[in-house]
């Protein structure tokens, strides 16, 4: 037991270290990051447009102009939300937009019914919700040096839900096949999220969780092998930058810390 204390507390000196030389950059490439899926969806209804427009009005019987109002819809708003948070003008409205992005493509494209997808965009929202309440301000005290007196829970919460969230995308990775490596995967990946989701030790156990999915996603999505002709390369490229995504939010964890709600927070205080 003390040299598993002793490995964790050197696990935790390098992340820190880490935080130290990147604490100016973190927050920026986080944000990047977390924009990348709606920015490339919002580039390819650009550059697929008629595609889109056909895939919508077939999909649905809409008509030619609700098909070509979704897709100007999908542009505008991914795009504008992009410029938005990357500038740091007016992001609360930005994140609201994106949520709107979000809500309306799980019903147009059926997502509700498809459970992989579904949690996919559960998470996607949650690094949204984290962006949300990194940007919202403090509250301040009444008295300087006293903490205030509740004035920060809708942020804590936020931070609370948008940590959760954001951990359903390791349920997807999720495989029940028998062989030593998958369970193992299985084994570390549901204790790292478990300590992201209560805020056990969470800026290290987010750390771990970037690495470990920044190379799942470079080995399975590599859509850039595949030719542009055959449909798999777009299901990977959307794969890969939603997965970014997420990353981009666990970033954020790294960057700003669980929030209140959450056992690091509490440790702080016994």
């Amino acid at each position: 037991m003390p040299k598993q204390n002793e490995l964790m507390d050197k696990a935790e000196d390098v992340a820190d270290q880490i935080l130290r030389h990147s604490k100016h950059v973190l927050p920026h490439v986080a944000r990047f990051c977390l924009i990348s899926t709606f920015l490339e969806d919002g580039i390819r209804m650009w550059s697929q447009w008629g595609e889109q427009r056909d895939y919508m009005n077939s999909s649905w019987g809409c008509g030619w102009f609700l098909a070509s109002l979704f897709v100007f819809i999908n542009l505008i708003g991914q795009l504008g939300g992009c410029v938005m948070v990357l500038s740091r003008q007016k992001v609360t409205i930005a994140c609201g937009i994106l949520f709107g992005i979000i809500a309306l493509q799980t019903v147009a494209y059926s997502i509700l019914w498809d459970l992989k997808f579904l949690l996919r965009n559960l998470a996607l929202a949650g690094g949204v919700l984290l962006l949300l309440a990194e940007n919202k301000a403090e509250g301040k005290s009444l008295f300087a040096g006293l903490p205030s007196l509740g004035e920060n829970n809708p942020k804590q919460y936020m931070q609370l839900s948008g940590r959760i969230l954001l951990v359903l995308m390791f349920l997807t990775l999720i495989r029940f096949e028998m062989n030593f490596f998958m369970l193992l995967q299985n084994i570390i990946g549901t204790v790292l999220i478990l300590a992201i989701a209560v805020g056990f030790k969470t800026k290290l156990s987010a750390l771990i969780l970037v690495v470990w999915l920044t190379c799942l996603n470079f080995y399975f999505n590599a859509f850039w092998s595949i030719p542009d002709y055959k449909p798999m390369r777009d299901f990977l490229k959307y794969d890969f930058f939603q997965t970014l995504s997420v990353i981009g939010g666990l970033l954020l964890v790294v960057a700003y810390g669980p929030g209140g709600v959450s056992m690091d927070e509490h440790k702080k205080r016994w």
